[in-house]
This record gives C-alpha cells, sequence and structure tokens, in this order.
C-alpha cells in the first residue's frame, strides 16, 4: 500500500497531467483552427480504455511515457479525403496555422509550469535564504570594511534585499566598484563601504569562472516571503523563465561533456524523486510538477524529427522552400530521430537502474 501511495500513484500523477496538458494544447488550437481530432491519447500502444464523444475518440493507452493527438490529413493516407472534409484537414492548413498547433504542446507545458509556481506563491510564498552573515573571511573586503557574523543587510546602494540570493547578484553585477551597504546590527542600523574582489569560483556546471566577492559566507538561516497575487504572478513568470534558461544551459553542457551523461534521469528518477517528495509532503509535488513541465516543453522543441521541434523545423523549411519536404526525405528523416530518440530512452533507463542497484 505504502509502494502505490508514495511511488507509484505520485509518478503516474505527475505523468498523466504534464502529457495531459500538453496533448490539450495541440487539442485544443487544432478545434480552434477547425481542424478535425480524431483521437486524444493519454500513452501510446494498444487502447486500455475509451469512449468516442462527438467526433473525437479519447483514450488511455497501454504505454504510459507519452500521449498524442491524432488529426485527420495529420499522415500521408493513401486514400483522398471526402471534398466537404478537406478543409478541416491538418495537411490543409497555412503553415503558420500548423506550427502554432505543434507549438501549443510545449507552449501548455510552459503555461502549466507558470500556473503551477503562481499557485505555490499566492498560498505558501517562497522559501529564501536570508541576507544574513554567518562567517566573515579573513582579510577579506568584507572584513576590510567591518562587516561582522550575524549582520543582517538590509539594502544595497539604496536597493532593499530580501534574500541571499539578491544579495550575490547585487555583489555579482557590481564589476568590483565600491557597495553601499545598509546593515541591521544588534538592533542599530549602520552603513558601510565594501570593494568586492575579483576572485575565481565554481559555477553550478562545476566550472571556474570570474566573479566579484566580498568574502561573506550565509548563515543559513530561512524566511518566507509571502506575495500578494501580483507579486506572484510576476515572480511566477521570472521563475519560469529561470527554470527554462537552466534546462536548455543543462542541454548545451551536457552535449558540451562539461556535465557527465550519468547524470541524466528518465522516469524512475522522475518516480523516486516524485515518491521522496510525496512521502515528505503532498504538496511539494506541484513545484517539482512545475520544473518536470519546462523541461518537458523544452525537451519537446529541440529540433530532432518526431518531437515537436523536429516538425516545426519541418514546417519552417517548407514557409522558406514554399513547398512541404519529399515523404522520403521526411521519412528518413523521422527514422534518424526516432533512433536518437530511442537510444536516449535507453541511456536514461539505464543510468536509472545504475543509480537503484548502487
Amino acid at each position: 500500500m505504502n509502494l502505490f501511495l508514495y511511488y507509484v500513484l505520485p509518478f503516474v500523477l505527475v505523468l498523466g497531467v504534464l502529457i495531459f496538458f500538453h496533448e490539450l494544447g495541440h487539442f485544443l488550437v487544432a478545434k480552434f483552427f477547425g481542424v478535425k481530432v480524431l483521437k486524444f491519447s493519454l500513452g501510446f500502444g494498444s487502447k486500455v480504455i475509451g469512449r468516442k464523444v462527438g467526433e473525437t475518440e479519447y483514450l488511455i493507452s497501454m504505454i504510459p511515457l507519452g500521449g498524442y493527438v491524432k488529426m485527420l490529413g495529420e499522415g500521408d493516407e493513401e486514400e483522398p479525403l471526402p471534398v466537404e472534409e478537406e478543409a478541416r484537414s491538418f495537411a490543409n492548413q497555412h503553415v503558420f496555422k500548423r506550427i502554432a498547433i505543434v507549438s501549443a504542446g510545449p507552449l501548455f507545458n510552459f503555461l502549466l509550469a507558470f500556473f503551477l509556481f503562481a499557485l505555490v506563491f499566492v498560498v505558501t510564498g517562497e522559501q529564501v535564504m536570508q541576507p544574513e552573515i554567518g562567517q566573515v573571511r579573513e582579510g577579506s573586503p568584507a572584513e576590510k570594511a567591518g562587516l561582522l557574523k550575524g549582520d543582517h543587510i538590509i539594502s544595497v546602494q539604496g536597493i532593499p534585499v530580501d534574500s541571499w540570493e539578491d544579495l550575490k547578484t547585487m555583489v555579482r553585477k557590481s564589476a568590483g566598484k565600491p557597495l553601499r551597504l545598509t546593515i541591521l546590527r544588534e538592533g542599530r542600523t549602520i552603513e558601510a563601504v565594501v570593494v568586492p574582489e575579483m576572485s575565481t569560483v565554481k559555477n553550478l556546471f562545476g566550472e571556474s569562472i570570474p566573479s566579484p566577492l566580498i568574502g561573506v559566507v550565509a548563515s543559513g538561516a530561512v524566511k518566507t516571503l509571502q506575495m500578494g497575487p501580483f507579486q506572484a504572478v510576476a515572480r511566477s513568470a521570472a521563475k519560469t523563465w529561470e527554470v527554462t534558461r537552466l534546462t536548455f544551459v543543462t542541454i548545451v553542457k551536457l552535449l558540451q561533456r562539461v556535465v557527465p551523461l550519468k547524470t541524466v534521469g528518465g522516469p524512475i528518477l522522475i518516480g523516486q524523486m516524485a515518491g521522496q517528495l510525496a512521502r515528505e509532503n503532498f504538496g511539494y509535488l506541484i513545484p517539482f510538477m512545475a520544473v518536470i513541465s519546462v523541461n518537458l516543453a523544452v525537451l519537446n522543441l529541440l529540433p530532432v524529427p518526431v518531437l515537436d521541434g523536429g516538425f516545426i523545423l519541418f514546417l519552417l523549411v517548407e514557409l522558406v522552400l514554399g513547398k512541404p519536404l519529399s515523404i522520403k526525405k521526411r521519412e528518413f528523416a523521422q527514422k534518424i530521430g526516432l533512433f536518437l530518440l530511442v537510444t536516449l530512452m535507453i541511456f536514461v533507463l539505464y543510468n536509472d537502474v545504475t543509480r537503484l542497484l548502487e
């Protein structure tokens, strides 16, 4: 029972919601443009359960690692369509409409992430590390400026500081120029001027980069920033962009071999993480789902045939050439894309199983 409640159920919930919203994007935009949708399926393979409502059959299929929306005229049908249905064929839509339909899946995943982040920020606020000094390094600019352990940074250059990350960002942007700090020390407000020094630090990917530093370490104290609806929406947009950017950069670092390929995970890792979060608090699944939703959107936008990004690439080529690529060229590209996708799936599953056995 615990296995189902804390691992199977969270995994199905997270993956099911993400797939549903992705396919819902394709479905709604297709319907908006008048394209006939034949099937809406959660999962691949043979049908487990299904029901036809109107002109669309809604399915839950055997393999739960994806989904699809089947539209009239989406494939290369051998038989011609009835004249009365030609206008509702996906293939007969303008290129821009087809790009919009294909792009809608990843777009809905971005929107889902935005909504989930906003929900969390409105309901629970955001936990941040306080801008409180826990240690001042000997001989550092901070020590020379008279900063002490326990000092709470209120503002930098007159700009309020809400978190340790805010402080780091302002120091990083200083380019080594003097910064005026307003500090709360033992109930008194004082000011100090610190001159950051260039040093080498490790970034998130373990790379050594030059950066201005003042030589302080955070105390580790945490606080919750409460937000109103407008603040939550703004913070959600920033958070969604932050995760999107990090996902793109991570993919680049993987290709550059800066990030080891063994760190890449798949469905099993997602299931493990979802299960661990569910055991602590089911509410933790909401921001986790938002992050995975952004990852899914970015991966689907990669220009790999069989993914949405590859389909969009074909449509952009058609837009430039004024005609679609030949069926033979598309099939060849899709075979390559399928091979790459299957290879990636095997690799991430190998990584997942290896982690389980460690």
